[in-house]
């Protein structure tokens, strides 16, 4: 009977999924720049460079992958743009050292793209 009644007080496992709240996609935009990601991705928003060894990413926000294999979901996605290697290994995306708070903005900014 106890056990039943501690399992009531219970409403699941807390969410643990990131969340972008507080991300700025302005700091994001920035930041592909600061990061080195506009040496291999061409971005929509950024006239030079405009890289060519990655996929363009002008319309990422609507790709349903990452890397065609991962869901394109934020707490995916701010993993990836810190450890690509980690998630999809033999990828030519390196690891790029982030701090969270930049990871989210990144992501941010890269679920803004959508073609016009």
């Amino acid at each position: 009977m106890l056990a039943c009644a501690s399992l009531m007080a219970c409403d699941g496992p807390p969410d643990r999924t990131p969340t972008l709240g507080d991300a700025s996609t302005a700091k994001g935009r920035q930041l592909v720049a600061d990061k080195g990601c506009v040496a291999c991705h061409a971005f929509p928003d950024v006239k030079w460079p405009r890289g060519g060894l990655g996929p363009s990413l002008e319309a990422f926000g609507r790709q349903g992958l990452i890397a065609g294999r991962l869901p394109n979901q934020p707490g995916v996605l701010m993993q990836f743009v810190r450890n690509a290697p980690a998630l999809v290994p033999g990828t030519a995306m390196p690891a790029i050292p982030m701090t969270d708070q930049e990871a989210r903005d990144v992501t941010a900014y890269l679920l803004t793209l959508k073609p016009r």
